[in-house]
């Protein structure tokens, strides 16, 4: 596992998607309401919108193409719709600090 800081939370504006880049790697990573922020695939599983322009409500965030909604804790697609995708675990420490915990590989491919 390895872990990458990604910054400190007061660059994540609330309930805002924010892109992250490592390698083939492309997350959408969303501060919430809560003061969690929650890291998922940055396509949709149905048409490849960018999950990072979605709009976020509670724990959710709704595709810009096609309003599918998403759940930022398990990454699956709600019903009636179906899919999911890839979450990440995100951490804050004491300091603000977003660390970002990636398998190890993951994100090293370069395209």
């Amino acid at each position: 596992m390895n872990e990458v800081i990604v910054g400190h939370i007061s660059e994540f504006p609330e309930r805002s998607g924010r892109v992250f880049r490592m390698g083939t790697l492309e997350l959408a990573m969303f501060k919430l309401s809560d003061g969690t922020v929650k890291a998922i695939d940055n396509l949709c599983p149905h048409k490849q919108g960018k999950l990072s322009e979605g709009i976020v409500c509670d724990h959710h965030v709704f595709c810009p193409l096609h309003d599918r909604k998403i759940n930022l804790h398990d990454g699956l697609v709600q019903a009636p719709d179906d899919g999911c995708v890839e979450t990440y675990r995100v951490e804050v420490d004491g300091g603000g600090i977003v660390i970002l915990f990636l398998k190890d590989g993951l994100g090293t491919k370069v395209s």
